[in-house]
């Protein structure tokens, strides 16, 4: 399987807002979704967000709900984590992953199949 290749990233300010881009080239045969992580300094390994790449329903973390979302193309080839209102902890390092994803009680699972490289987001305080 091909890697998602992501790109964004870098510094903002506090209360700012970014855009990361993660390119599809491959789907592994049991992915029906995109997944976004996080992992910190300070916390462990985070999920953000997702996005079911046939129906379009998407799914954010509790600790970035109401800030963060995801959003894909028409194509289906490029999915975007959109950050509003980014804080100083949201400084993290940043992957998208190709994933099998499911909603168990009302909350998102994802299994990544395939990860993109990473790409750092810091927020200045």
């Amino acid at each position: 399987v091909v890697e998602p290749l992501q790109s964004g990233g870098g510094s903002v300010p506090a209360g700012g807002l970014m855009t990361l881009s993660c390119e599809i080239s491959q789907y592994a045969a049991r992915d029906n979704c995109v997944a976004w992580f996080r992992r910190s300094s300070t916390s462990a390994f985070e999920g953000v967000g997702g996005i079911f790449s046939e129906s379009g329903d998407t799914y954010a973390g509790d600790s970035v709900q109401g800030r963060f979302s995801v959003s894909q193309d028409g194509a289906k080839k490029t999915v975007y984590l959109h950050m509003n209102s980014l804080k100083p902890e949201d400084t993290a390092i940043y992957y998208c992953a190709t994933s099998y994803c499911t909603i168990e009680n009302g909350q998102a699972r994802a299994a990544p199949s395939s990860w993109g490289q990473g790409t750092q987001v810091t927020v200045a305080s």
